[in-house]
């Protein structure tokens, strides 16, 4: 949840479904195209037909079946990382090393948070958005005060962050975390009086978790586990105080926008696909904030 300072999911029928032959405690209705044996989307790798389990992969290259030109990748068509959660774990670090900076000086918060324009303040002033500080809509995405507010972040990170990091692979991981949370800062920047200061992660982790409601739809899982989380997410956001519902509802929708590209883009022209819809966010998120500011100036 961004704040202004001052569950497993399982597939159809999970009951009758086998678990991920590495991971048991997740069902999944996904099986290796070579051996048969379950995967869930961790272990999943795209094939040239359905997807593999890592060891087929492995075998299939060191006995030369998998040519070097078509190389397995990842649902989304991102290169296999030995750790698919190493992009989580920086940007968990990052939140928790700026939180720790914040901690031991009160007076960093006021260089990080989200603020269109700077109103009087009892330390010395200092500048917005609208007054050329765009640095703002990435910093305070990664800036929190209270300690329930990074702990709840953090979980739902680590949570959604993982699985979508194995299906998308790390570049295009990164990508909707960051274009999600800077749609969610955009929206925040927009709708929001000037002078009301956000800060915090949930723009990117509600796009996670728009994106992890496309992929699972893309797997055919049951759907409602995710759409209870979501429903519940936004109750939450709209009945708690102290919460900038805009960075949650801006970071949702760009995350579902750009997870449909990158799951459902044509293989034949994926890269294309997938890369262009950030650009296209990112254009409509720069748009966006360029209006606003031309509104304040």
């Amino acid at each position: 949840m961004d704040q202004a300072p001052g569950s497993p999911q399982g597939p159809k029928d999970a009951q009758e479904l086998p678990g991920c032959y590495r991971h048991p405690d997740r069902t999944t209705g996904i099986s290796c195209t070579r051996c048969e044996r379950p995967i869930c989307p961790e272990c999943m790798i795209s094939a040239s037909v359905g997807f593999q389990c890592p060891e087929c992969v492995r075998e299939g290259s060191c006995t030369g079946h998998a040519p070097a030109a078509n190389q397995p990748r990842t649902l989304a068509g991102g290169s296999i990382a030995a750790d698919p959660r190493l992009i989580t774990k920086i940007l968990i670090a990052i939140n928790v090393l700026v939180f720790i900076a914040i901690s031991t000086n009160d007076r960093l918060v006021g260089d990080l948070f989200l603020i269109g324009e700077w109103p009087p303040y009892p330390y010395e002033p200092t500048e917005g958005v609208a007054e050329g500080q765009w640095y703002r809509l990435v910093t305070s995405m990664f800036a929190h005060q209270e300690i329930w507010h990074i702990g709840f972040n953090m979980l739902g990170l680590w949570w959604l962050g993982g699985p979508l990091e194995a299906a998308l692979g790390r570049a295009r991981y990164l990508a909707l975390y960051l274009l999600s949370g800077l749609a969610g800062s955009a929206l925040t920047y927009v709708l929001v009086d000037a002078s009301d200061a956000s800060l915090g992660a949930s723009g990117a982790v509600f796009g996670l978790l728009g994106a992890t409601a496309v992929l699972m739809r893309r797997l055919n899982y049951d759907m409602r586990p995710v759409i209870a989380l979501l429903a519940l997410n936004m109750l939450f956001t709209f009945t708690m105080d102290g919460i900038a519902w805009q960075a949650h509802v801006g970071g949702l929708v760009a995350g579902v926008a750009i997870a449909y590209g990158m799951v459902h883009a044509p293989r034949e022209r994926r890269t294309l696909v997938q890369w262009g819809t950030c650009a296209v966010v990112l254009v409509v998120v720069l748009a966006t904030v360029v209006i606003r500011t031309a509104q304040l100036v």
